[in-house]
C-alpha cells in the first residue's frame, strides 16, 4: 500500500503562483528521469521546471513508476491548469525496456489529459531539436546549452532541457 506522501518531490514547486489571466502550457520528456516544465503561453517564460525520478524503488512493483508519474502530473496540473500539454514523441528506442517505460508514461499522460479535457500533442524529436539548435540531430549538450541561453538558468539535465524545448517548440507554432 502507498500514500500520497510517497509521491512528494522536492523539485515540484508548491504551490505555483497561477494568476487567472495567465495561460500555461506543460512540457513533458517521458522517461525514467522525466523532464517537465510549465511555460507562460504568451511569452514562453519559464514558470517552473525540473526532473522527476520515476525509478522503481526497492520492494516496489514495476507499476509504481506509472502511479508516481500520474500523481506528479496531477499535482502539476492542479497547481497550474494548462491550456495544452506537450510531450516528446519518440519514434524509435534503442532498447525494448526504454520503449516500454516511454509507452507507459505516455499512456499515463494521455489518459490523464483525456480525463481532464486537456488538449495534448506529441512533438517529434527532430522537430524539437531543429527548433532548439537549428539541427534536427543535435546532441544532449547542445540542447542543454540552448536551454541555458534561452531561459538563463542552469537546467538539471537534458531531460529538463528537452521538456522546455518541447513546450517552446509548440508555443512558437501557435
Amino acid at each position: 500500500m502507498f500514500s500520497l506522501s510517497d509521491f512528494d518531490d522536492a523539485s515540484l514547486p508548491s504551490p505555483l503562483v497561477t494568476p487567472r489571466f495567465v495561460e500555461y502550457i506543460i512540457g513533458i520528456d517521458p522517461g525514467t528521469h522525466c523532464g517537465w516544465c510549465v511555460l507562460n503561453l504568451e511569452t514562453g517564460e519559464r514558470i517552473a521546471s525540473g526532473v522527476w525520478d520515476l525509478s522503481v524503488r526497492r520492494h516496489e512493483g514495476g507499476g509504481m513508476r506509472y502511479l508516481r508519474a500520474r500523481q506528479m502530473l496531477r499535482q502539476l496540473i492542479d497547481a497550474s491548469p494548462p491550456v495544452a500539454l506537450l510531450y516528446e514523441e519518440v519514434a524509435a528506442h534503442k532498447g525494448s525496456d526504454a520503449a516500454h517505460v516511454y509507452g507507459g508514461i505516455v499512456g499515463q499522460v494521455t489518459s490523464l489529459c483525456e480525463e481532464r479535457g486537456i488538449p495534448y500533442k506529441g512533438m517529434p524529436v527532430g522537430t524539437v531539436k531543429k527548433y532548439a539548435s537549428g539541427k534536427g540531430n543535435c546532441g544532449k549538450p547542445e540542447m542543454i546549452a540552448a536551454a541555458i541561453e534561452r531561459w538563463h538558468f542552469d537546467v538539471a539535465d537534458d531531460n529538463e532541457a528537452d521538456a522546455l524545448w518541447v513546450a517552446e517548440t509548440w508555443r512558437s507554432q501557435q
